[in-house]
């Protein structure tokens, strides 16, 4: 057993440098990353590529897990999870052709790039050719990884939310389309209106990224242990829980998003700070699954940034940085424009009401591409049939139609539900942490890092060490229900 164990754990070591380069590789390409470099990045690339398939292939280290796994009762509570966790990512490896997984890998490198470009220049036929590889890949894939419980879809629904299936995605989405479709497209019915220094007006980039950095203050985030740059499409990124790093979007023309996709961001990374130390350089690092984070993230952004309570000791500050620009724009002002609710087209500028629709549209579309029902070339007119049907807005191109999201760019098919799910998770987890303490009375005092302890007790703290199913009964004491998110959408946005 222990001679297992130890190869085992050199190799693990191995695989870590060698994607500690990767994700280096992978944070610089999407913030600072020379288009012109591509080519050269992509050889890096596949020769990194080539050397984690060598070691992940390794005979001694395939055999290190095969025999720990056959044994892992025998291993204490931890190395058992790993283990468990390891031959299930590892099926993809062994059953996948090593020349086939090589080009899979450099495809997604490079089609993030591609992707770019065919937003910047709203030209999806030029995009499409690599998401049909992508797509053609995945259900390869989905081949390879099905068991005998699960096929298809599952498996890539399995992957980011462990333990979740289309069946119990269906009746979550069966219950918004009944429940929140009819209440948004009434709610959304009509636009108020909202002072034009908040509709209209200009806010330099600069101040933005000052407001943004004031804000890292507020939340407690690290930075010692962090970073705060700027990308096209905001996301977070870590290699351990001692270098977890952040994007924003600055657009001069809409305040709002920089601030909230800060907050949003925030909350993952915070979630990735706080993980047990005792799990560094291990496999169980990291948040449990993407439903998970999406609730930390979705709760930090909605729950706590946009309340009454956040802005009553915050507004100061941001006409402190924007002076000039919020003249006249009152407390109330500012709180009734961010919660505004009303039909759009971009996912990311979504407001909370609206957003889980626009999820419902992508789960939709990837339910059909990965049974083979839907073909690439139809994709941009299935995708403004069903915002015309769910969120009741149609795109007038792709660039803000079906080319907006990155993620399909890295075959990360099975992944945007996880996005509406965490929502619903934030709601249930809300409102256990608020029988613990009054959060409101937290955010008043500007003591979000109370927040962040009670966080860190029921959920951070053990990484991937709990599935997410355990989580919810650890942080909330039930089974996940959707029921608290659908009655927390009507109260608020009813009010």
């Amino acid at each position: 057993m222990q001679t297992y164990l130890d190869t085992y754990k050199s190799m693990r070591e191995r695989l870590t440098a060698f994607n500690y380069a990767m994700w280096v590789l992978s944070w610089d390409l999407e913030t600072e990353a020379p288009i012109g470099s591509m080519e050269y990045r992509s050889k890096q690339i596949e020769g990194l590529t080539k050397e984690i398939y060598a070691l992940e292939t390794d005979k001694a280290y395939l055999e290190a897990i095969d025999y720990l796994y056959a044994n892992r009762n025998q291993l204490d509570e931890l190395m058992r999870r790993e283990i468990e966790k390891v031959e299930k990512e590892m099926r993809l490896i062994k059953k996948m052709p090593k020349e086939e997984y090589i080009d899979f890998q450099v495809l997604i490198a490079q089609a993030s790039t591609v992707w770019a470009e065919a937003k910047k220049n709203n030209d999806f036929e030029a995009y499409a050719p690599t998401l049909e590889k992508i797509v053609a890949y995945v259900r390869k894939m989905t081949k390879y990884l099905s068991t005998p419980e699960l096929k298809g879809y599952d498996v890539l629904l399995d992957m980011f939310e462990e333990g979740m299936t289309q069946k119990e995605y269906d009746h979550f989405f069966e219950q918004l389309r009944t429940e929140l479709v009819p209440f948004v497209l009434s709610a959304t019915a009509s636009k108020k209106p909202h002072p034009k220094r908040l509709t209209k007006g200009i806010f330099p980039k600069d101040k933005q990224k000052a407001f943004s950095e004031y804000l890292t203050g507020v939340f407690s985030y690290d930075m010692n242990h962090a970073v705060l740059k700027e990308s096209a499409h905001p996301f977070t990124s870590n290699a351990s829980s001692t270098d977890v790093r952040i994007t924003t979007r600055y657009i001069e023309n809409i305040l709002e998003s920089s601030i909230f996709s800060t907050i949003h961001e925030m909350g993952h990374a915070i979630y990735e700070q706080q993980v047990s130390p005792e799990l560094l350089g291990t496999r169980l690092g990291g948040g449990a699954s993407m439903g998970i984070h999406e609730s930390q993230s979705r709760m930090y952004e909605n729950m706590i940034g946009r309340s009454y309570a956040f802005w009553e000791v915050h507004f100061d500050k941001l006409k402190e940085v924007f002076p000039k620009e919020l003249k006249g724009v009152t407390l109330l002002d500012f709180y009734k424009y961010i919660n505004r609710a009303e039909r759009s087209l971009i996912r990311t500028e979504a407001d909370e009401l609206t957003y889980p629709l626009h999820i419902m549209v992508r789960y939709e579309i990837e339910k059909l591409l990965i049974s083979g029902k839907l073909k690439v070339k139809d994709l941009p007119k299935k995708w403004r049939k069903l915002y015309q049907q769910y969120v009741g807005v149609r795109p007038k191109n792709d660039a803000e139609g079906v080319l907006q999201d990155i993620h399909w760019s890295g075959a990360s098919f099975g992944y945007f539900p996880t996005y509406a799910l965490g929502s619903a998770y934030a709601a249930q987890i809300y409102h256990a942490m608020n029988k613990d303490f009054n959060i409101e009375n937290a955010i008043s005092n500007n003591e979000i890092h109370k927040i962040n302890a009670w966080l860190k007790e029921k959920i951070h703290i053990y990484g991937q060490t709990k599935t997410p199913k355990e989580l919810m009964l650890i942080a909330t004491g039930e089974p996940f229900n959707p029921n608290y998110y659908i009655d927390y959408l009507k109260r608020k946005f009813s009010n």
